[in-house]
């Protein structure tokens, strides 16, 4: 099992600038050491117009930062929204990125979910999975120094190839999936791994899942196809799991009421089926943000020693994960993350030494 830190911060909740205008110490800090002690990647994403997440619009500018100041850590994006972009520029971007970091990149493309975010490519989200599927072929093309032809200004097409020249002969790619079948079943038919999260997907449903991208996978690719599935959790390791929990309540809570808001604020809340965050109430809400809590403390996140990092990986291993993208900056003190990333190296260690257990070797 791999362990690779992800980004993913609420900057209206987030202390980790401490008021200094550094909102990407953190980021840049965590890298070079995730980069000196053996975690597998960094992940950054894109999100547009909100507090959560907003401090990543473009994945491939923060990439090119972290190339810049990091040896041999992949940097990943998770995620690219396909639909808000033309290939050919995803493709250059990425190009750069890989360039610049000596071969590191690697993309997880999304479809997006959240309406406002298309004012950027208005005309694209009603057909934005089947856009992002073609996105994803397109620019698996022109990494491999293959023409791709596009519609011209003026009528007619043209042909393409990219510039400059990435140095993997082949992109890595994963696909975004909140908890969708659907997505699980896309990623395995295009042979790419899969990105996913337990904020809406209990353990079981992970778990199916799971077996259903592997089953895609080999039907379309044989069984030999190795796959790749990363699960983001909401991360933080220590000495005391007690001081543990009290750290993180407020922040990962107020992260979540962020996640909440944005959710509400969409009029295609993914999942929502008919059920609307606006009618109910501040106390139901409040009711709700706790068991969230609980739940991503006791059972959908890594928190805790390195004991309890070590049950969490040897459960996840069983399903069928094969990395852990720990997000770390969901507003815990910038000290506090930075000093616990020895306690996680500790646990990275522990799973590499395959002492955590069955199915927990790297």
């Amino acid at each position: 099992m791999d362990l690779s830190l992800f980004f993913f911060a609420d900057t209206a909740a987030d202390s980790s600038a401490d008021g200094d205008g550094d909102l990407y110490r953190l980021l840049m800090e965590s890298a070079r050491f995730a980069d000196t002690h053996g975690f597998r990647a960094v992940w950054t994403p894109e999100r547009h117009f909100h507090s959560f997440g907003g401090q990543y619009p473009n994945p491939s500018l923060t990439a090119a930062a972290l190339a810049a100041v990091t040896e041999r850590v992949a940097i990943r994006a998770g995620s690219v929204v396909a639909p808000l972009h033309h290939p050919v520029r995803i493709a250059e971007e990425w190009s750069v990125v890989d360039n610049l970091s000596g071969g590191r990149a690697g993309v997880s493309f999304a479809s997006g979910w959240h309406e406002g975010d298309f004012l950027l490519q208005p005309g694209n989200y009603k057909d934005r999975k089947n856009i992002m599927v073609e996105a994803v072929g397109t620019v698996q093309r022109l990494w491999r120094g293959e023409e791709a032809e596009f519609d011209g200004p003026e009528g007619g097409r043209r042909r393409v190839r990219l510039f400059p020249r990435p140095v993997q002969a082949e992109l890595p790619v994963w696909i975004t999936a909140a908890g969708s079948p659907q997505s699980f079943r896309i990623a395995g038919t295009l042979g790419a791994g899969i990105l996913t999260h337990q904020l809406g997907q209990a353990d079981d449903a992970l778990e199916r899942n799971i077996a259903t991208y592997r089953e895609a996978l080999a039907e379309e690719h044989g069984a030999d196809a190795p796959g790749h599935v990363v699960l983001m959790l909401h991360t933080l390791i220590g000495e005391d799991r007690a001081r543990i929990r009290d750290m993180v309540r407020e922040p990962l809570t107020g992260y979540l009421r962020s996640s909440m808001e944005l959710i509400a604020a969409s009029p295609a809340a993914p999942g929502a089926d008919g059920f609307d965050l606006n009618r109910v109430s501040a106390q139901d809400k409040e009711f709700m943000l706790s068991r969230q809590f609980d739940r991503l403390f006791t059972s959908a996140g890594l928190f805790g020693t390195v004991e309890d990092g070590v049950e969490v990986v040897r459960r996840l291993a069983a399903m069928g994960v094969d990395e852990i993208a720990c997000l770390v900056d969901f507003g815990v003190d910038r000290e506090e993350v930075l000093g616990s990333l020895h306690h996680l190296d500790s646990l990275r260690a522990r799973v590499a030494a395959g002492s955590g257990g069955p199915g927990t070797e790297a």
